[in-house]
């Protein structure tokens, strides 16, 4: 079934894929309002892990489960990047989209967010090998991540650019995660936090390119709603990845073959 439906077919409330009928997108300017209004309740800085992470509250065990985890989102960032250049003949927009590849691969010489990533999970005890093994991430990790990389191939070029506009929220958090990660972990140090200080540059200028995009080019109310609701997916995308990690790894419930931490 196509999660794309006339504002009149959809439930009252936001759910999973849609908004409420009395959401106005009439208009670029509700658009960007409502896209907000999504980052405000949805977006997974507002996640239980996310508190107890940036609080000080988790072991060094369950830090090493976070960054191993999500070391498989950001390794498959430029994956994503690269299926969503695809999808477009218009030549700017595939240079513009380009640089996104380069900020996570890197360039010969030049250090990527995925290399600054792996120093985190270095600085954090877990051997790099296995990091990129992706062996011991939770299978929810894994069905997430490799469901948005579908997302940008079977949606159209319009949502799959309108997905990434998590980006606009991410400064705020980054800036958050740094400053409460230094406060209260001895083994964390800035030197193996440049992942989030980098992106705090790179990500505001991603996302006004998308935003404009999606502006620009979604002309009607449904094409509006078709934005908004890969939005919706997209926060889901990382809000059940928190939801797994608190589950396997709060509560204690790891699966089999999942990285099991070591004794504090």
């Amino acid at each position: 079934m196509n999660v794309v439906t006339s504002n009149a077919a959809t439930l009252n409330g936001m759910t999973a894929f849609s908004l409420g009928s009395d959401t106005p997108l009439n208009t670029p300017a509700e658009l960007e309002a409502a896209l907000r209004q999504i980052g405000a309740t949805r977006y997974h800085n507002l996640h239980p892990f996310h508190r107890l992470l940036h609080g000080g509250k988790l072991n060094k065990g369950q830090v090493q489960a976070w960054a191993l985890n999500r070391y498989y989102y950001q390794s498959t960032i430029p994956i994503k990047d690269a299926v969503v250049i695809s999808r477009f003949r218009d030549r700017g927009t595939r240079l513009e989209w380009r640089h996104r590849i380069e900020d996570h691969d890197g360039d010969l010489g030049t250090e990527g967010g995925i290399e600054r990533w792996l120093k985190l999970t270095e600085g954090l005890g877990l051997d790099s090998a296995y990091v990129e093994s992706a062996e011991g991430i939770l299978p929810a990790t894994r069905f997430a991540v490799d469901a948005y990389v579908h997302f940008v191939r079977d949606k159209s070029p319009l949502e799959a650019i309108a997905s990434s506009l998590t980006e606009l929220f991410a400064p705020n958090l980054h800036e958050e995660r740094i400053s409460g990660m230094l406060a209260h972990y001895d083994f964390v140090n800035p030197d193996i936090m440049s992942y989030f200080s980098r992106r705090m540059q790179q990500a505001p200028r991603d996302a006004n390119f998308a935003l404009d995009y999606v502006k620009a080019n979604a002309k009607t109310p449904a094409e509006r709603e078709a934005v908004c609701n890969a939005l919706l997916f997209k926060t889901n995308v990382l809000w059940v990845q928190l939801d797994a990690l608190y589950h396997a790894y709060v509560e204690g419930h790891v699966p089999p073959g999942a990285f099991v931490p070591k004794a504090n």
